[in-house]
């Protein structure tokens, strides 16, 4: 039996807006399982979209510039029956929203229900309420591919909205119900003097001279936009410190010739890595996330750090998972694939997630100190300037040591000034002797 399927956007990860810029197949083409259907580009990555399904394409419900989320609609094609069933997850393609109302609405009863109505009174609809986690539905933004459109083109998130829907399904009436309120809250907030950022000023600059306009490039906008979030919505404080790496670099070079035997650079960037780990679980305010409330501190048990590559599209930031059940050429064998992936521009979604503290190291460039943004949900963020000769105080004499700059930015609501130097300093005494970490 052959019968007609929807093709809907798979799971890829918290991303919401991902525009197609290519449309791999058309009306009336065959296709096999696994074959690619459309170019997805995420902020930092791009990914193609296989076929679930082999048969034939009846009709493509997307062009290139739209933009979509998990659950759009892609296409719709027509196979076998049988084919959908054995899928993976695969089930007999669910009726729409409107579809199901109509199958299971009651006959109106000849006495009154319990709930006090009317005979053939419509039950009062219940109004889509913001909600936290703890009391989230079972089915989250569960939503028709059209409500999901309609809700994209009033800017709202489908997870805030509870649905009246079968089976909690968000519905438009939903989707408006919620415009409602949130605009009536802002007019309170508004009223009550809520705070306002002023715009900056326009600036004709060909009154001064000859000018000449660049595009600004896709992962320096969005990346731009997260970065002010964190800047305007976390009070920052910048710890500088330094640490004495002269006994550690020692080492590093002692091991070069290892690594060029398993065809590994090794950089200072992997010690790095998990002397942050060794101060994370010794200071685990700093392996924290703040609740969406304020309210209550979310402590992680695994170890996933960020780390800052510079990209000739922009800056990204790769998650390294795992850092403290990995070894130290392990670690940079992938940290010089993620980067490599990173300056192609093909990272997936899930490498760029789930991090619990960042590091950017400026050492390979230059300068002394900078305060790096943090990258929320994270508390922290550690730069690392170019690190230098200079003469150091042993107690008796002066003496060359290679000292390196740390410059540790931290979310103020979390971190207090004492911890930020208790988290340096132990950072600089992991650096100086990586012994302490076996301890």
């Amino acid at each position: 039996m052959v019968i007609e399927t929807e093709v809907l956007v798979p799971d890829i990860g918290d991303f919401a807006g991902v525009e197609v810029i290519e449309v791999l197949v058309s009306p009336g083409q065959l296709i096999e399982v696994e074959d690619s259907l459309v170019t997805l580009e995420s902020d930092k990555a791009t990914m193609e979209i296989p076929s679930p399904h082999a048969g034939e394409v009846k009709r493509v419900a997307v062009r290139v510039g739209d933009k979509m989320a998990e659950g759009d609609l892609l296409l719709v094609m027509e196979v076998s029956q049988a084919a959908v069933e054995e899928a993976p997850g695969g089930d007999v393609p669910a009726p729409a929203a409107e579809e199901v109302e109509a199958v299971q609405a009651p006959a109106p009863a000849a006495s009154l229900p319990e709930d006090g109505r009317a005979p053939g009174e419509k039950p009062p609809r219940q109004e889509p309420v913001l909600f936290r986690p703890s009391d989230a539905p079972p089915n989250k933004g569960h939503a028709s591919p059209s409500v999901r459109r309609f809700a994209r083109e009033l800017g709202v998130d489908l997870l805030a909205v509870r649905g009246s829907g079968p089976k909690g399904r968000v519905t438009r009436g939903d989707v408006q119900e919620f415009v409602k309120r949130t605009l009536a809250a802002g007019s309170a907030d508004a009223a009550a003097g809520a705070l306002r950022v002023a715009a900056l000023p326009e600036v004709d600059f060909t009154r001064f001279g000859e000018t000449e306009e660049h595009p600004l490039g896709r992962i320096k906008r969005i990346s731009g936009n997260h970065l002010s979030a964190c800047w305007l919505n976390i009070p920052h404080v910048t710890q500088f410190d330094e640490a004495d790496i002269t006994a550690l670099e020692a080492f590093r070079q002692e091991q070069k010739a290892e690594a060029a035997r398993r065809e590994i650079k090794l950089t200072f960037l992997p010690f790095l890595m998990k002397a942050c780990v060794g101060a994370l679980r010794q200071i685990p305010e700093f392996n924290t996330s703040l609740s969406a409330d304020g309210e209550r501190l979310i402590h992680k048990r695994y170890f996933h750090i960020g780390v800052a590559v510079d990209t000739p599209q922009g800056l990204v930031v790769p998650v390294i998972r795992d850092v403290d059940r990995k070894g130290i050429f392990e670690l940079a064998g992938e940290l010089a694939e993620v980067s490599s992936l990173a300056r192609a521009g093909k990272l997936s979604p899930a490498q760029l997630q789930g991090g619990c503290f960042s590091i950017s190291s400026l050492g390979g460039i230059g300068g002394t100190a900078f305060t790096p943004i943090v990258n929320a949900p994270e508390v922290a963020i550690l730069g690392v300037s170019r690190s230098a000769m200079k003469p150091v105080w042993d107690g008796a004499a002066f003496a060359p040591r290679l000292m390196l700059p740390l410059s540790l930015s931290y979310d103020h609501r979390v971190i207090d000034g004492a911890q930020a130097a208790r988290f340096t300093t132990l950072l600089a005494t992991l650096l100086g002797d990586l012994r302490h970490l076996l301890l």
